[in-house]
């Protein structure tokens, strides 16, 4: 381990921090995107929209007020026939005598009145469903919040440690470019005194060459995992914390599968949810079934009225006008129970069951889906926590025995019995050995957090667990990169 470090220090000059401001770590970086993320802060806007799901199911429940009134004028003017009795007694045998009379009418007036009332439900079978559903609705609300936090925790974990992998494969790749023309050049000088033969500078060229070219590829892959984090927090970070030798040790091998499993099919969020889904999806179909029941109202209403008009009447038969006042007031005080029962409504509340029927056991299909899915995540978690902490102790053994092989190489070199082409290839396992350990500790951290996501366990405590392991700075901007 001691030419590991010696390595990783040497490495680590190479890429020299790019400002003076102190390292970012996880638990920082996670707090800015939980103030910027746009995808969190949408969840906790939406989880505000459904906590309003109880007072809006409630309200329906309560007595409803209501008030109104209007002011109006009106002007009318018409015509009209119509027959009068004009000698009710003619005499013995006589029919009455009736005439037509053909009357022309205007009125104008100015009306004002006034009406308030309340409203109060008695029995309607869907509303007192809506209350019970309105709790569900809640409740997956706010589990929505949470899986978005889970969410946001393990974007975070995830974007953070590929940063810092892509940073270690870039280092790993600017040495071994380094390295390898560095063993070109002394191959072409050996070449022209005559110790080696051209094949010996055309494998250092071709090395040389290939690492170059992965060199650029590496730089470009930590600038695309650089953006990925830049948009969860609206920044740049040129410069994050990364772990030292030390990893935190995990719970997972200790419980078990099975136990983690059990976990995840009770928490799971995911799981939560798809079961609020269905008590919601119940919910509606005892609501579309309350279509056939009847319901019953308690009204009451008051009010009053006030006209000022004039009226004209003209009778064209006796050439008779007549024009006077026509006002007019009064109040209305009115209680009552109103009862409607659905007789038949063209076969829309069969359909509407039918419907909320089949919505609900789809939303069970969801449920078995969750569930499966959840067993599914956490088995593949829990593997791949307990292979990535073996490993990486395996990887840190190949670290140190690819050094003992470069070395042993290098003195075969010196002796005669190894050739420069075994050198290069020594070499290059020395720092695929390096990149592949720290790719290794990193997905161990990552997986760490996936399991307990799967598991639905998963809190801001993990990661402050795990911050605490991250303690040396490192830069993550590769040459060149803008400053923001």
């Amino acid at each position: 381990m001691a030419v590991r470090a010696k390595s990783l220090a040497v490495l680590a000059v190479l890429v020299p921090c790019v400002n003076s401001a102190p390292a970012a770590d996880l638990l920082e970086i996670y707090e800015l995107a939980k103030a910027r993320d746009p995808q969190f802060l949408e969840a906790a806007d939406l989880r505000l929209a459904g906590l309003e799901a109880k007072p809006q199911a409630r309200a329906a429940l309560l007595p409803q007020l209501f008030a109104g009134g209007e002011i109006e004028t009106r002007e009318t003017d018409g015509s009209g026939t119509f027959l009068q009795v004009v000698d009710p007694n003619p005499g013995p045998g006589l029919d009455p005598q009736i005439e037509i009379f053909d009357v022309d009418q205007r009125v104008s007036a100015d009306t004002w009145r006034w009406q308030a009332g309340l409203r109060q439900t008695v029995f309607r079978w869907d509303q007192w469903q809506r209350l019970g559903r309105a709790d569900a609705v809640v409740a997956r609300a706010e589990v929505g919040y949470r899986a978005a936090q889970q969410d946001l925790m393990l974007r975070v974990s995830q974007r953070y440690f590929d940063v810092l992998a892509a940073a270690e494969t870039l280092r790993s790749s600017e040495a071994t470019l380094e390295a390898f023309t560095q063993q070109l050049a002394q191959a072409e000088r050996r070449f022209k005194v005559g110790v080696v033969t051209v094949i010996d500078v055309e494998e250092a060229r071709s090395a040389r060459d290939a690492a170059a070219a992965n060199t650029i590829a590496a730089k470009r892959s930590l600038a695309v995992a650089g953006e990925l984090l830049t948009e969860l927090t609206g920044e740049l970070h040129p410069e994050l914390e990364r772990p030292g030798d030390e990893l935190p040790v995990s719970d997972a091998e200790p419980r078990g599968e099975q136990a983690w499993v059990e976990q995840a099919v009770e928490q799971n969020l995911s799981v939560v949810a798809a079961r609020l889904g269905v008590d919601i999806a119940k919910q509606d179909v005892s609501i579309a079934r309350s279509g056939h029941l009847p319901t019953l109202d308690l009204y009451a209403t008051t009010g009053s009225f006030d006209e000022s008009a004039t009226e004209t009447v003209i009778n064209r038969n006796l050439d008779l006008r007549t024009d006077g006042p026509a006002d007019s007031d009064g109040t209305e005080d009115v209680v009552g129970l109103q009862l409607i029962v659905p007789i038949f409504t063209g076969g829309a509340t069969s359909s509407r069951v039918r419907e909320q029927v089949a919505l609900h056991r789809a939303a069970r299909q969801r449920l078995d889906g969750s569930v499966r899915a959840a067993e599914r995540a956490t088995r593949d978690a829990y593997l791949s926590v307990v292979a990535d902490r073996a490993r990486v102790e395996a990887l840190r053994q190949s670290v140190s025995s690819s050094s003992s092989a470069l070395r042993a190489t290098e003195r075969g070199v010196e002796v005669g019995n190894r050739t420069n082409v075994d050198v290069l290839e020594a070499r290059r396992r020395v720092f695929e050995a390096e990149r592949d350990y720290a790719r290794a500790r990193y997905d161990y951290l990552i997986n760490l957090v996936r399991l307990r996501l799967a598991a639905g366990t998963l809190l801001p405590a993990d990661l402050e667990a795990i911050n605490a392991y991250l303690v040396e700075p490192v830069a993550v901007l590769p040459s060149g990169a803008p400053r923001r």
